[in-house]
């Protein structure tokens, strides 16, 4: 039944849901289902595979939530028929919770207790409505014990039928429908701080509805009204609704219309309205979340899959003033070689002068630098200044290349216990430098040992679920990761931990492995690898790479296991492997069905076949560098007007950032992204695209920079 349910919802065949599954559940990755089990997925993508993952997830648990309300309240002898079977169809946790609350254990109530003192009988004779008399005389018989008059009895009456009111399923989906759809969410500022300016100032008198209402929105209202500076209600057309109710639970020709209508009154005032905005305000948390989660995942793939400088022997610096700028050579490998300090101050001659001769001395001693990365902190500009008159002074400027990296989450990484075990004999701000030099050659190598909420690439990161957006990011991670490949003999542990089947313990003794007896020179070494078994050999092995390795399609996307498909082509061609790698006519001329096997199918094959006409190659895009404005170093430098290039460093719902090299982020707000309508910025700009904007407007006192990319041609 689930698996059916989830091939209708998503739009597949049920054999290719059924596969997935079986994958997942014999410990398969997604993107070894992905990358190495196409014929049995139907070549499905990451993901769709993840989509049916969680679709599992969510109905595996509603079917036990199922059982366990099923047996509730069948041993209460109040299981039916029809709600058995629409508890057995539902396809929605709400709904199930909806269809047990009548039936749910509960604190002492006004209901429960009016119940105790024996009213239930009147409550329900007052709610068939079928006699003649007055509510007085029905209500007569029941003023015995505790009760000692007609009014406490109809009272207490009201307080059962308006809990009864209040667990109606049917009522509770409707007014839930309806209030989500036409409410209006309204803030308003909290005396204390009405004079005070805060980051909530747009939401000190607000009022909009509640159905399309951005996720960004939601996460900076609700945050505001946790931190006490605002007062959120939520509101709705009251009359329309108790109208409803009353043409719902009152009968033509009532005897007792008034009573009724009052006691609908009191259960939606008292009961439903309160308990259904507290499930508009969860779905509306949820909703943004969800929205959020996925702006923070289409950044970090972004920002992951930049564009690497390759292996090149690079200088790193950390900028700073007051305590100096940190300089670090590392080789083509990343390996730490050089650390000194200079001192960048225009307003102290004598410090440039010591510090080009300190510069100058490293290019002397290491002739292979090619690159100098600076990170875009504090002092940035003034240290790409002097590495620009450096450059020009030294004749350096046509060999060596300059480029500003972004050095978000470097100071998380240079005190972790990672960049310890890396370089323990270094100080932090060596080991930043060190991973500003490193986010050149490789953004993706770096990049994993950092925790993605400390990348600055979220939108309210720290206001949505934890657990879901850790999920999500750890996916994403692995996703860009094994999209990529690692190379075995230099992969760092985090690096390693991303691969399909491996993890951070078998990550661990790889390194040790590795340290121990030398590089690999084949995958199959591996499996001499402690804890990695023929399991974690399958899932990994085709995202590893070797470079000059025995086997050269160790080097390429080609999974071990198939390597009998490519002795089969080179049988039917008459060449040797290594006349056929890189031999892209050759392989144009031939046809994946011709190889096609009982084991390996066509798709198979086509990804064998393009993996031999580029071995080893990287999938992202050639490396480019932002050159920004030499006039321009500070906010108090900008003028509306001006045409900028810049980087885009995050994307939200409502626009994009644009660091443009004066230390402050502009924003590029939604509506000027593009001379068209953009319900989604990604659509038009993408996390380290080099872009170009005019400034529309600064405020330098708030530090706020509007942006346009409409406005001019990019």
């Amino acid at each position: 039944m689930i698996l059916e349910t989830i091939a209708k919802e998503l739009k597949l065949h049920l054999w290719q849901v059924k596969n997935v599954i079986e994958l997942l559940e014999n410990n398969s990755t997604i993107p070894f289902i992905a990358r190495y089990r196409k014929e049995r997925s139907g070549n499905l993508d990451e993901v769709q595979i993840a989509q049916i993952c969680d679709r599992y997830a969510y109905l595996e648990e509603l079917e036990e939530r199922k059982i366990y309300v099923l047996k509730t309240i069948e041993e209460q002898g109040k299981l039916t028929t029809e709600l058995k079977e629409k508890i057995s169809n539902s396809l929605l946790k709400q709904e199930i919770e909806d269809l047990f609350l009548p039936f749910k254990p509960k604190k002492r109530t006004k209901a429960t207790i009016a119940k105790e003192k024996g009213l239930e009988p009147l409550a329900d004779k007052i709610f068939a409505q079928n006699f003649r008399e007055s509510l007085e005389n029905i209500a007569k018989p029941f003023v015995v014990g505790e009760i000692q008059t007609i009014q406490e009895a109809l009272e207490g009456a009201s307080f059962i039928l308006a809990e009864k009111f209040s667990e109606n399923a049917e009522v509770k989906s409707y007014l839930r429908e309806k209030i989500y759809r036409y409410g209006k969410i309204s803030a308003k500022v909290k005396k204390d701080f009405a004079n005070e300016k805060t980051k909530f100032e747009l939401y000190y008198d607000f009022y909009d509805s509640l159905f399309d209402l951005p996720a960004h929105r939601v996460l900076a209202i609700f945050r505001g009204e946790e931190e006490g500076v605002l007062k959120v209600k939520i509101e709705t057309e009251t009359e329309r609704l108790l109208e409803f109710l009353d043409r719902k639970f009152i009968l033509q020709n009532s005897p007792c219309v008034k009573f009724l209508q009052e006691t609908i009154s009191d259960a939606f005032q008292r009961l439903l309205f309160p308990s259904v905005e507290s499930e508009i305000r969860t779905i509306l948390k949820e909703k943004a979340d969800e929205e959020s989660i996925k702006v923070f995942v289409e950044n970090l793939k972004n920002v992951l899959l930049a564009s690497p400088g390759g292996e090149h022997w690079t200088i790193g610096i950390d900028p700073g003033f007051r305590t100096g700028s940190k300089v670090v050579v590392i080789d083509e490998t990343g390996k730490f070689v050089k650390s000194v300090l200079i001192f960048v101050s225009f307003q102290q001659l004598s410090k440039i002068r010591e510090a080009k001769i300190v510069l100058n001395d490293l290019f002397t001693r290491f002739e292979k630098i090619r690159f100098v990365a600076i990170g875009n902190g504090t002092a940035s500009r003034e240290v790409e200044k002097f590495v620009d008159d450096f450059l020009k002074e030294f004749y350096l400027e046509n060999e060596v290349k300059k480029l500003v990296v972004s050095e978000a989450g470097a100071s998380v990484y240079s005190a972790s216990e990672i960049a310890r075990d890396e370089f323990p004999e270094l100080d932090v701000t060596e080991r930043g430098a060190v991973s500003i030099a490193r986010r050149f050659q490789d953004p993706l190598a770096e990049l994993v040992k950092i925790d993605p909420k400390a990348i600055g690439i979220g939108q309210y990161q720290h206001d949505v679920n934890q657990t879901k957006l850790k999920k999500a990011l750890e996916q994403t991670v692995e996703s860009c990761v094994n999209f990529v490949g690692v190379d075995l003999n230099t992969a760092s542990e985090p690096l390693l931990a991303a691969v399909s089947g491996i993890g951070k313990g078998i990550a661990k003794n790889i390194v040790a492995f590795r340290n121990e007896n030398g590089r690999f020179s084949s995958r199959n070494e591996l499996l001499k690898v402690p804890k990695l078994g023929n399991k974690s050999f399958e899932q990994c092995a085709g995202f590893l790479r070797i470079r000059n390795g025995k086997n050269p399609l160790d080097l390429t996307g080609v999974h071990p296991e198939s390597y009998e498909v490519v002795e089969k082509i080179l049988q039917k061609t008459g060449l040797q492997l290594g006349e056929i790698l890189g031999n892209e006519e050759k392989l144009k001329t031939l046809h994946a069905e011709d190889f096609v096997t009982e084991d390996f199918g066509i798709l198979t094959v086509t990804d064998i076949l393009k993996e031999l006409a580029k071995p080893g190659r990287d999938p992202r895009k050639e490396f480019q560098t932002v050159r920004f404005s030499e006039e321009v170093t500070e906010i108090s430098d900008l003028n509306e007007g001006m045409i900028l290039e810049g980087v885009v460093t995050n994307i939200t719902n409502f626009g994009a950032f644009v660091d443009i090299g004066v230390h402050q982020d502009g924003l590029v707000h939604v509506s000027e992204l593009a001379n068209k309508f953009v319900k989604n910025p990604h659509e038009i700009v993408k996390t380290g695209q080099l872009v170009k904007v005019k400034v529309i407007s600064v405020e330098e006192e708030r530090k706020r920079i509007q942006l346009s990319m409409k406005q001019v041609e990019n």
